[in-house]
């Protein structure tokens, strides 16, 4: 068994998981038992799909090397390969430093590993993919590489140009998806509002959201990953006339004071800002908004951090992430600014925004008691069924606890609940 086994472990964000699931797809026709994320070697071969994005993925991606390197000297594991996006950018120096890797691939040149394992790559499968997910939601990538050149972001760096999917390869892969029981399709891109710029020489995301739609058993679609400068403002009459679009959307702000927003090359100002968010409420009433912020970055003084935090009282997000800056080699910040702010004082405005964000994020979980949701059923854990709201993405936003005393549910359906209770994050149901 072992000599027909791969292990696949996937590093970093969803749309490094929607690569790795079209290679396990290729490597299953190729007659290859395949596995994801197993902490030992299962197989003769591992591959790790790596990330590069900030420090700590980095080093992440460099000790489950490591690891398993160490594996293969045991003689655990026959053969080992690198792929993905530290793979992309630090191919040489890795293959110098660790010597005990078979062979190094970028993110877009990954289909060479079958040829090196004597398979060939099967084109008419270019769509299909072996799930990682649970079966009824899938992440829907519409295209690579990003073409902000944001002061912070090594991304355009390592996957260059943003590259848009035509949009009826796109609809083609949501129709095989919907035919294996996907019901859900979380959008990604690293940048979604500037989606068929290239390919159709204007925005097309809501023309192409409006065409999943169309489709026959697509239940949900949710958007992640927008840019807020040149919003293309035809997605709120999609998200408002469309019952399958979640009102939920996914932009990253980074911050919200024009000295910061300046520095971090966002071409966007505060003003802008605060009148996108009206607007989101506005034409899309019940949208439930997420967002990412940065502390720390070159330049931030303790007025800018204030803006932030009431910012962020102010906008009361439904959902919010931050992260401290991270100087990255290449980037204009790391090139051009002193990283002035110290790594203690980061960590302490992460913190203190972080406070304010679980009080907001408790007040309005609190404001659902007694309201009615259509939730999904995903998973069972201890004495409950996990599910979500449309409000809800997987692995990251709050969930819904169904006691399983109560009723037998089935994973992957939708279900009536009325919210009894909530805590700081989740919220606890019954079934209607």
């Amino acid at each position: 068994m072992k000599r027909k086994t791969i292990d696949i472990i996937t590093l970093g964000c969803s749309k490094n998981l929607v690569d790795s699931e079209q290679l396990m797809r290729q490597l299953n026709e190729a007659g290859y038992n395949v596995t994801h994320d197993s902490e030992k070697p299962e197989g003769e071969i591992a591959v790790i799909n790596t990330c590069g994005f900030i420090g700590d993925a980095k080093e992440e991606s460099i000790n489950m090397i490591l690891d398993f390197a160490q594996e293969k000297e045991e003689g655990n594991l026959e053969k080992l390969f690198v792929m993905g996006c530290l793979s992309e950018r630090y191919l040489k120096e890795l293959a110098i430093e660790i010597p005990q890797v078979d062979k190094f691939y970028g993110k877009f040149n990954w289909k060479e590993l079958l040829k090196d394992l004597g398979k060939a790559y099967h084109d008419e499968l270019h769509i299909e993919r072996t799930l990682t997910t649970p079966g009824h939601y899938a992440y829907l990538k519409i295209s690579e590489g990003c073409d902000r050149k944001c002061s912070y972001c090594a991304i355009p760096i390592i996957t260059g140009h943003h590259v848009s999917r035509p949009i009826e390869e796109i609809l083609d892969e949501v129709k095989y998806l919907v035919s294996q029981g996907v019901k859900e399709f979380q959008v990604i891109a690293q940048e979604l509002t500037y989606y068929g710029i290239d390919l159709y020489k204007k925005q097309m995301l809501p023309e192409l959201i409006e065409r999943i739609s169309d489709i026959p058993g697509v239940e949900w679609i949710r958007l992640h990953y927008a840019y807020p400068a040149h919003f293309p403002t035809d997605l709120f009459r999609v998200m408002r006339e469309r019952d399958n679009v979640c009102k939920y959307m996914d932009i990253a702000l980074q911050h919200i004071s024009d000295n910061m927003l300046e520095h971090m090359r966002r071409h966007v100002t505060k003003e802008d800002t605060y009148r996108l968010i009206e607007q989101f409420r506005k034409e899309v009433p019940g949208i439930h908004l997420r967002t990412t912020l940065m502390v720390g970055h070159p330049g931030e003084t303790e007025a800018d951090f204030e803006e932030l935090k009431e910012f962020v009282r102010k906008a009361r997000f439904d959902r919010m992430g931050a992260f401290v800056y991270s100087e990255e080699e290449g980037t204009y910040a790391a090139e051009h600014y002193e990283d002035s702010v110290s790594a203690e004082e980061k960590q302490a405005r992460l913190d203190e925004l972080m406070d304010i964000q679980q009080g907001i994020s408790s007040e309005l979980s609190a404001a659902k008691v007694g309201k009615q949701l259509k939730v999904i059923i995903d998973r069972i854990e201890g004495d409950y069924y996990i599910g979500r709201t449309e409000f809800d993405s997987p692995e990251v936003d709050p969930e819904v606890l169904i006691n399983r005393a109560d009723q037998t549910l089935l994973i992957g359906h939708f279900y009536q609940i009325e919210v009894i209770d909530s805590d700081d994050f989740d919220l606890f149901g019954k079934i209607i």
